[in-house]
Order: C-alpha cells, then structure tokens, then sequence
C-alpha cells in the first residue's frame, strides 16, 4: 500500500482528485526532508539532560513554588 501524503487540499473537489490522482499512481505523495543526523544527536543531548539539570540547580524552596503554581493553574480553570 501506497504511503498517503501528509497534507490533501482543503477544497472537496481538490482533495477528490488528489485522492484519484494517488490511487492510479499518477500522483507521487511528497516525501519529508531528511533530517541532519548532526542537529539529531545536539538535540538528544541537550533534551536528555535538561530537565535534571535544571531541577538540581534549583533549591527545594524554589521546586515548591513552581509546584504550587503549576497546581494553582491547574484547579483554577476547572471553576
């Protein structure tokens, strides 16, 4: 089976043709750009070890005002 592009038109009868035009094959579905396997390995990185990072920088102080507020916001939209 045919991968399915990741965006069809918006308009019905665009779209109906779209999907005639992939299931007859005269439509190729437009592929994703490949990924730089350099910015991949930066990101996981610096994704891997930000949250402890941060949480050990802060004092235990802090991480309850943080906490308060997040529960604050949180109980404060189901009124």
């Amino acid at each position: 089976m045919p991968k399915r592009p990741s965006k069809l038109s918006r308009d019905p009868n665009a779209r109906a043709f779209e999907i005639v035009q992939l299931a007859i094959g005269e439509m190729i579905p437009p592929e994703e750009p490949a990924k730089n396997p350099a910015a991949v390995a930066l990101g996981k990185l610096g994704g891997a070890k930000g949250g402890h990072a941060r949480a050990a920088a802060l004092s235990s102080k802090r991480k309850r005002q943080i906490a308060k507020k997040a529960a604050t916001a949180r109980w404060s939209k189901r009124k």
